[in-house]
């Protein structure tokens, strides 16, 4: 039977163990991958080249760690209780997106998915049996914390100006640093300046500081060592002066919710000390923001040494005082909580007095700094984002916006999903107004969507029993060593996933990993029963291995085929920004699309050359070439938009002006509020249609103008929509009646004899500028059609006739004409 998961029994036995040198070098090799991670934008899923190399790169060094477990833990492992049972279990999340390949609407962005589920799979299940070892779980803890803090001061650097030294430490690993620089370590948008360290985007970040503000006030209190105490007491300001630096509203709303929650698992005097370092911190931090946001967008705009050092001076001080009264606080007023509160911590439900009471002080402090003055102490941009804090503010709204239109594609995709990407992928045709985004800004819908109602119960119950079980354990064994009871592990995986509901953390996946460590590290401690015996049998035991070992060396496959792939497409990307060489260029691009035939960028790139090169000398071979590319992609990526329009501009240049329709119409669904889409899809509509009136078709013209007028009816009716919307929302991109809609539709509808409508929508398409030839057109239409319906318009004819008096001749000749 297995020894208990609880008890001392337990952790002597882990004490006591020896640990092999062997397992030192997996060691050091997990924690050196988790050093270079974060800063390849923290391995974020874009769906672009420049993104993908460092995810193929994980994914085989995930596979070669798990390879090097399976060398060290073959003869080792058994199935004795739960916990190895959850190492059988995380197979089945990569399995789901296997299956999901199948059915998937975007077979490369559902490979790269499938690579890094395969990723989290591996370091689970490596994380698993580590962190069972005392010794190694606390390096383990060190490592991760120290490589939070030390993003946090990469962070830092470049917000207070030095960049350069921030870029010079991880240039030589991160193709991120360019000209010295890490890229959007700070950025600006609508909102201002915004801190982003290694992630590019402020709110992912927010919610990793989050996560490590509570593990730094946990870290602090469990600290025997007074170093440890003055330690993680000083990392507390840079981290929230840094959260207060992303002006993430998302951030600030979701951290007193995890918060509360966290405090449910400690006793009242631990719950009390973690209040007292928060104030302690929160309130030095306060005192620095300001002036510390004001030096950094100065130095933002002109580099001023004496401005830096201020800035540091002001941030290191307020972090030196914070760790020696967080010090003071545990040496003087800690042991006296604890002995004090002991015995009512016995009692029952004692421990949910205090998170109430929190929960309360949170509503007041939200309420005095949402709806009230006293937020004017805040630096002016922060002040702002609090004060725009509601539920009729614009990103809300928006996201709510989301989470309606995720629903509809996943209630289309049901059982499989649409695969990996398939938000991404799928938006534009669910999306209720014309907003862009390819991230659904919620990680659970995002998921339910790629692998279907299948996929998402398999991971839910997965993280779930994992939760449940150490929770069970947990309360079980309250007094159990913190370096042992995989608290540190829960602050990060319930931080990261509740945060995950708001936005697209997930999608970086080193924040992925954070959570699947974490996982690990709470199945590690949990309450594991044990496994009947039959679980045991060699025969079940070796196939586990054999299978996770097979599946281990097919992603190994993949990853270095994948990597060349990655790196041929980015040395294609490079060399077009320094030459002009159809060869030259051509080369990597042949060699990316030999690994992987239908690699986005890789086909719009060659087909973008060979239609240049083809305009210019008519060889049909790069016609010939360019269509075949285009059409191997497309069977892969068929609702890439940029592989369909290198598919028309192809057509076009061949003269194949119904074959470059037929994409715009049989793909118009796909796109319904891309105006750029539905524009040429009219007015090519009103063209081949005049063209087969021209040529006496009467089957075909009607065909043409139905299609066309139809297309046009849904840019009316969606302008009509975009009308409805709340008035805090904002419409995203442009979408409206365009003056070549008009006149296109408003021909059609004239040569299909409604005069009226056909005054009516060209009229939509009038303005003052009679020099410009489309607007002539249009009001010569409009007038013919007045005219037809017995009606006119003097001013509009005044100024049309003024700016050429031809007009009023050809008005006459479309008035006569008989449709």
């Amino acid at each position: 039977m297995a020894n208990p998961v609880y008890g001392k029994k337990a952790a002597q036995s882990r004490n006591a163990e020896k640990i092999p040198e062997s397992l030192w070098v997996l060691v050091i090799g997990f924690i050196v991958f988790l050093i270079w991670t974060p800063f390849q934008v923290g391995l974020f899923n874009g769906q672009q080249t420049d993104f993908e190399k460092p995810i193929y790169i994980s994914a085989l060094l995930g596979s070669l760690i798990l390879i090097g477990w399976f060398g060290l833990y073959y003869k080792r492992f058994k199935l004795e209780d739960q916990r190895d049972l959850l190492a059988v279990a995380v197979l089945l999340l990569p399995l789901t997106y296997f299956l999901s390949l199948f059915v998937a609407v975007s077979h490369y962005m559902a490979m790269n998915m499938l690579l890094i589920q395969s990723m989290y799979a591996a370091f689970f299940i490596v994380s698993l049996y580590l962190l069972r070892q005392k010794q190694v779980n606390v390096i383990i803890q060190n490592a991760v914390l120290t490589v939070a803090y030390l993003i946090v001061w990469f962070g830092l650097f470049n917000w207070l100006g030095a960049w350069n030294v921030a870029g010079g430490l991880v240039g030589w690993f991160s193709n991120t640093v360019k000209n010295g620089k890490y890229l959007d370590a700070v950025m600006t948008d609508s909102n201002g300046l915004r801190l982003t360290s290694i992630f590019q985007y402020a709110n992912t970040y927010a919610a990793f500081l989050m996560a490590f503000l509570f593990v730094a006030i946990f870290a602090l209190i469990r600290s025997k060592k007074a170093y440890g105490t003055l330690i993680n007491g000083f990392m507390l300001v840079p981290i929230i002066v840094s959260l207060l630096l992303t002006l993430s509203r998302g951030g600030l709303v979701m951290l007193p919710v995890v918060f509360v929650l966290l405090l449910l698992f400690q006793k009242p005097a631990r719950q009390i000390l973690w209040i007292i370092h928060l104030i302690i911190a929160g309130i030095a931090s306060l005192a620095v923001t300001s002036p510390v946001t004001t030096i950094g967008q100065r130095l933002s705009a002109v580099p001023d040494a004496s401005a830096a050092v201020k800035g540091w001076a002001y941030l290191l001080i307020a972090s030196v005082v914070t760790a020696v009264l967080c010090w003071a606080v545990q040496r003087f007023v800690a042991p006296k909580l604890e002995g004090t509160l002991e015995s009512w911590a016995d009692r029952r439900f004692a421990n949910l007095w205090l998170p109430i009471g929190a929960t309360v002080l949170v509503a007041v402090a939200a309420f005095l700094l949402i709806g009230t003055s006293v937020r004017s102490i805040l630096p002016d941009n922060i002040e702002t984002r609090l004060e725009n804090i509601n539920f009729q503010q614009h990103s809300v709204l928006e996201r709510f916006t989301f989470y309606k239109d995720a629903l509809k594609v996943a209630k289309d995709h049901p059982i499989l999903g649409a695969g990996g990407g398939g938000w991404a992928a799928l938006y534009e045709q669910y999306q209720n107004n014309p907003y862009t985004s390819r991230q659904a800004h919620n990680f659970f819908l995002q998921y339910l969507i790629e692998v279907g109602i299948l996929g998402f119960i398999v991971f839910m119950g997965f993280i779930l029993f994992v939760f449940y079980k150490y929770i069970k354990g947990f309360i079980k064994q309250k007094d159990k060593d913190d370096y042992e009871n995989g608290f540190f592990f829960l602050i990060i995986t319930l931080s990261i996933l509740l945060h995950s509901i708001l936005d697209f953390n997930m999608s970086y996946a080193f924040m992925g990993l954070l959570v699947f460590i974490g996982l690990a590290g709470m199945a590690a401690v949990m309450d594991a029963k044990p496994l009947q015996v039959k679980w045991n049998a060699s025969g079940l035991r070796l196939s586990y291995m054999a299978l996770a070992c097979i599946g281990a060396a097919a992603i190994l496959f993949v990853s270095l085929r994948y990597i060349g792939s990655a790196s041929a497409a980015a040395d294609a990307k490079a060399i077009v920004q320094t030459s002009q060489s159809y060869e030259e260029i051509k080369a990597p691009l042949i060699k990316a699309l030999k690994n992987r035939p239908s690699h986005p960028e890789s086909v719009i790139i060659l087909a973008s050359m060979d239609n240049q090169v083809y305009s210019q000398n008519k060889n049909e071979q790069f016609a010939a070439e360019s269509l075949a590319v285009l059409t191997r992609g497309l069977k892969d990526e068929p609702y890439n938009k940029q592989m369909l329009k290198q598919l028309i501009a192809l057509y076009d240049l061949e003269g194949k002006s119904e074959e470059a329709y037929a994409v715009y119409r049989d793909n118009a669904d796909k796109y319904n509020w891309d105006i750029e889409w539905y524009e040429p899809l009219i007015s090519r509509s009103f063209d081949l249609g005049n063209q087969a009136y021209q040529q006496k078709d009467s089957a075909k013209e009607q065909q043409y103008f139905q299609t066309g007028l139809a297309a046009y009816e849904h840019v009316v009716a969606g302008v009509e929509h975009l009308k409805t919307l709340p008035p805090g929302q904002m419409q995203g991109r442009p979408f409206s009646v365009t003056p070549l809609i008009a006149l296109s539709a408003g021909k059609m509808q004239l040569m299909s004899g409604k005069t009226a409508d056909a005054a009516a929508t060209l009229k939509q398409g009038l303005n003052d500028n009679y020099n410009d030839a489309t607007n002539r057109e249009t009001a010569r239409f409009y007038l013919a059609a007045l005219q037809k319906a017995g009606q006119q318009d003097q001013a509009v004819y005044d100024k049309l006739v003024q700016a050429d008096a031809g007009e009023k001749a050809k008005i006459d000749e479309i008035v006569a004409a008989q449709y």
